[in-house]
């Protein structure tokens, strides 16, 4: 079973040998360190796990086997922000634990984890304790060995860690007081990354597409690089039930298929086309349980919403057993789909299109001379999307074109948004726009879902003997809120005239 902890922590290295000799100066006084307490000396023992071309310690993350201390075991740290990162941790074994290597395998894929480097470390512990005796923070001083094949290297470095519920502010402190005394904060992220450093063995460069600056092609792969990064570093986020991390990974998906679409006339369609498909089975495979979950959030706020006067039979347990039936196996469903061969096949198909992308005549042109067409075509699209919804009567087939239109939307969105480092303010002006005109569809949308859903609720609770007048309550509410939107859907759609015009120049 795998515990995880957010570690909050800042490393630091001494500037001269002779500041090392002295040691790290007394903290009691920092900020609201009150005292300092020698909690002793360990000696640890951790192996790196990596594949053999360094894919972990390329993205910024580690795993090892570690004995010795408090916490041996199995430990995987992934990258939060700089100085922040989660520790997920298993119990020791002989293999790598298949808790972690699932967290892994937008990365590994069908490599196998092997050990890299050996970490030998007699750590000296401290704790920063506040007037009141609660720790606020753990401080290590750390003599390294680092073993790989017939190389090695040694270095002292120390480490704050702090308290969890402890602001960062104290870590500032520490760091200027710690600069007085000739410490530096390490240039090295991790002690992976410095052992690799100083035994000649950092990772290789990725393979990548090298594009002339301020061409097409340089923009657009740049674009197509950046949301294939978020669809990797999402994938452990989505197993581990992180909120919203479904959610961005399948924008991610979106983006990528729309930059495909908009983008036909950079890089060939034959080559793109079965890409976006595959990537259109993922999103769908992850928006079952999203989308459920969305609709669940959404009735439970109308229903909070609503009088108690006007909540008639158990409407709440009425809530849970939809929603429970609604949900079984969705969640299951989604983490196979990341399991599966074919989403390894669609990750390896992605990388193989970056590295030697399928480049038209297009790319090779000024990106300020070819883009605002991409743009404006993906616009004008949008535009024919939504006035035809708007000269419609209301009912059905108004509520089908208007969902067209928030699919348009995003699409066109999408493009200025990637258009926007080449184009600068108008294209972040026209994705600003339209993604007004997205989110008053999207609500419209959500409404004639949730219309649906309420519908179901009245007539399972009519057939289970009970009221079904909170449920009618709740449906014509939506339906007024679906009417008020179209009522400001043209005035929303009018302002993004002027922004598309902006951009044609």
């Amino acid at each position: 079973m795998a515990d995880t902890k957010r570690e909050i922590e800042r490393k630091f290295e001494f500037s001269t040998v002779k500041q090392a000799r002295r040691g790290v100066p007394d903290l009691t006084g920092t900020a609201a360190v009150a005292a300092v307490t020698d909690q002793g000396t360990v000696d640890l023992d951790a192996v790196y796990y990596d594949t053999h071309d360094q894919r972990l310690a390329a993205d910024g993350l580690t795993l090892r086997r570690r004995t010795g201390g408090k916490d041996a075991g199995w430990h995987l740290k992934l990258p939060v922000s700089p100085g922040v990162r989660d520790e997920i941790t298993a119990a020791l074994s002989d293999t790598v634990p298949r808790s972690l290597t699932a967290l892994l395998r937008s990365r590994i894929r069908d490599s196998a984890l092997e050990p890299q480097v050996r970490l030998l470390s007699s750590r000296k512990i401290s704790h920063l304790l506040d007037a009141d005796g609660a720790l606020l923070a753990e401080l290590s001083t750390d003599a390294v060995r680092a073993e790989r094949a017939d190389a090695t290297a040694a270095w002292t470095e120390v480490e704050v860690e702090l308290a969890d519920g402890v602001g960062p502010e104290l870590l500032d402190a520490v760091e200027k007081r710690f600069q007085k005394a000739g410490l530096r904060v390490s240039a090295a992220p991790s002690k992976l990354a410095r052992a690799l450093a100083e035994t000649s063995a950092e990772p290789p460069a990725r393979t990548q597409a090298e594009a002339p600056e301020g061409t097409t092609a340089a923009c657009v792969l740049a674009y197509l690089r950046e949301q294939r990064d978020t669809l990797i570093a999402q994938d452990p986020a989505v197993r581990r039930g992180l909120p919203d991390s479904v959610h961005q990974m399948r924008v991610a998906t979106r983006r990528l298929r729309s930059a495909f679409k908009t983008y036909r006339r950079v890089l060939d369609p034959a080559e793109t086309s079965p890409l976006g498909e595959e990537l259109r089975w993922l999103a769908a495979e992850l928006g079952v349980d999203r989308d459920q979950e969305v609709l669940l959030e959404r009735i439970q706020t109308r229903l909070g919403e609503l009088p108690v006067t006007l909540q008639l039979g158990p409407v709440r347990g009425r809530l849970k057993i939809w929603n429970t039936a609604r949900r079984t196996g969705s969640r299951r469903a989604a983490l196979a789909a990341l399991d599966s061969r074919r989403y390894v096949a669609l990750l390896n198909d992605l990388d193989a299109l970056l590295a030697d992308p399928p480049l038209l005549k297009a790319a090779d042109r000024p990106a300020d001379t070819t883009l605002p067409a991409a743009v404006t075509a993906d616009y004008e699209r949008l535009a024919g999307r939504v006035e035809g919804a708007l000269a419609m009567d209301p009912g059905q087939a108004r509520d089908l074109a208007l969902h067209d239109a928030r699919k348009a939307a995003k699409r066109a969105r999408y493009a200025a948004e990637a258009a926007a480092p080449a184009l600068g303010k108008p294209a972040k002006r026209l994705a600003k726009a339209v993604k007004s005109v997205q989110s008053l569809l999207g609500d419209h949308q959500d409404s004639v879902v949730a219309r649906e859903a309420l519908r179901g609720l009245a007539v399972q609770a009519a057939g289970a003997g009970e009221s079904s007048f909170t449920w009618g309550v709740l449906y014509a509410r939506e339906e007024a809120l679906a009417e008020r939107r179209e009522r400001e859907l043209p005035g929303v759609w009018a302002g993004t005239a002027a922004r598309a015009g902006a951009l044609r120049g």
